[in-house]
């Protein structure tokens, strides 16, 4: 063996000694760390009272097996001290206590790895107070939407630009007038328009009840509808009309309108008609126009004025609603009649299960007015048959093609157009009221001749005429109500002004 061997295997020597000695020192110190902990666990123990009650559940958590558990501590054993004879080792103890910490020495308490029942505890103790406020909350939001509802009404057959603040100012003077509530009140707080009706918001259940009162008053030469929304589902408030509340007659020329019965399901079918066989051209308007007239020009009507109150038009068919059940009887006999080259089909609809109402068809009921012997029936109630009118002209039902042009008739008399400046008057006056509905290109009041006091409107479409025709018909003029229908562009340009 050379030197540089020998010197090689005395420092191997070496090493191995100092690596022995170094683990030696570690072990040793290692050992006084526990025997350490082990006291001060131990006195520790000695001094908290838990300890003498059944020992800390936070080492009982601990009992693994590992070198710090309850059964290397208690002296082998196999029983962790403080755990009561016949629980087997490692099982945790029932949770006696409130929620716990890591590290907490309250009794019973367990780490929450070691108890899924506490978790769920603490779930259980925080979730219905969140829960029970989120249903508070949506309970709240409902009431607030209902109660809002309750207290909107729909207010019908307001005329064409009718601003929102001029019918809130009438309502509530109305009410004010008739004592419906204090004299400095207002009890109308919002008001919202479209083309033919409005939605108002009263200022609490109670202003919105006796509103209803309001129901027939007449507002710039119509009867005004007012009645609940169709959304609303609360109870039946009895109302009357302004007639029977105030003891005025409906002013001439004006229709009336039916009086609030609650929204009676049955009471509605039985007071409306099916459409069939329409024409994608065929409007609301137009079919409301029609079917008014027809019924009038026969006598099948017991009022004055149009007796549909409503119509609804869905692709190849349409619903009208009519003032009463008799005169929706009566409109079954319009089964059959001609409109812009198609047969309109006049029944019930499906969901009437009352008794079937005998009916004649369109050409049986025109034909028998034309030679005279049409006897009113009214089919459907108990009133005694009236005799027919006199058939003093031959009626046209076959109404005008929509155009662009529009005649109005009864609102002027002979008297009105004599004097030259009342005439440009009356002119000026009527173009700006027809400019509302659309594009005015002319208008023409032929002073004599065949079409003497008619009034010709010539507007830019079709359906500019439409919405004159809808705001303009019905209307009270002098005491006169008005009468609007298209009119023959052929003949306006021919300035042929005859029927």
């Amino acid at each position: 063996m050379t030197d540089y061997d020998d010197r090689r295997e005395r420092r191997r020597d070496r090493g191995d000694r100092d690596y022995d000695d170094r683990g030696s020192h570690h072990r040793s110190s290692r050992r006084r760390d526990r025997r350490s902990r082990s006291r001060s666990r131990s006195r520790s123990r000695s001094r908290s009272p838990d300890y003498h009650r059944g020992g800390s559940s936070h080492h009982r958590g601990r009992d693994d097996g590992g070198e710090f558990s309850d059964q290397n501590r208690s002296g082998g054993s196999g029983v962790p001290s403080g755990v009561p004879a016949g629980v087997p080792t490692g099982m945790a103890q029932p949770v006696t206590g409130g929620h716990h910490s890591l590290g907490s020495s309250v009794s019973g308490s367990v780490p929450p790895l070691y108890n899924p029942a506490g978790a769920s505890t603490m779930g259980a103790s925080s979730a219905p107070g969140g829960l029970s406020g989120s249903l508070a909350m949506m309970s709240a939001a409902a009431q607030s939407v209902q109660d809002k509802i309750n207290r909107e009404l729909f207010v019908g057959n307001t005329p064409p630009g009718t601003s929102e603040a001029l019918l809130m100012q009438f309502l509530n003077g109305a009410m004010r007038r008739v004592a419906l509530c204090p004299p400095d009140a207002t009890p109308i707080l919002n008001c919202r328009t479209n083309a033919k009706f409005a939605f108002v918001e009263c200022a609490s259940v109670d202003d919105a009840n006796r509103c209803l009162n309001l129901n027939g008053i007449p507002f710039l030469g119509a009867s005004l509808r007012v009645s609940r929304p169709s959304k609303y589902a609360g109870p039946h408030v009895p109302s009357q009309t302004w007639q029977q509340l105030t003891g005025q007659p409906l002013p001439p020329g004006m229709i009336p309108v039916p009086e609030n019965t609650g929204g009676n399901p049955e009471e509605k079918i039985n007071r409306e008609l099916f459409v069939g066989n329409t024409t994608p051209e065929m409007t609301e308007s137009m079919l409301k126009d029609f079917l008014g007239r027809a019924l009038e020009q026969v006598g099948l009507t017991q009022l004055p004025g149009n007796p549909i109150l409503a119509c609804r038009v869905s692709g190849k068919f349409a619903f009208v609603e009519l003032r009463s059940k008799e005169e929706a009887a009566n409109a079954l006999n319009l089964n059959n009649i001609p409109y812009l080259g198609a047969q309109l089909r006049v029944g019930r609809p499906s969901k009437y299960t009352g008794p079937e109402t005998p009916h004649g068809n369109w050409e049986d009921i025109l034909a028998k007015f034309m030679s005279g012997e049409l006897q009113l029936q009214n089919v459907g109630s108990q009133a005694p048959a009236a005799a027919a009118p006199a058939p003093v002209a031959t009626p046209t039902i076959a109404a005008q093609p929509p155009t662009c042009i529009v005649s109005l008739k009864q609102m002027l008399t002979a008297q009105d157009l004599e004097d030259d400046t009342e005439y440009n008057d009356i002119l000026e006056d009527t173009r700006d009221e027809c400019s509302s509905f659309g594009t005015l290109k002319n208008i023409v009041i032929p002073r004599t001749g065949p079409g003497a006091t008619k009034i010709f409107l010539e507007y830019l479409s079709n359906e500019d005429a439409e919405r004159a025709i809808s705001g303009l018909g019905g209307r009270t003029f002098d005491g006169r109500k008005v009468e609007a229908v298209y009119f023959d562009p052929v003949k306006f340009a021919n300035q042929d002004y005859s029927d």
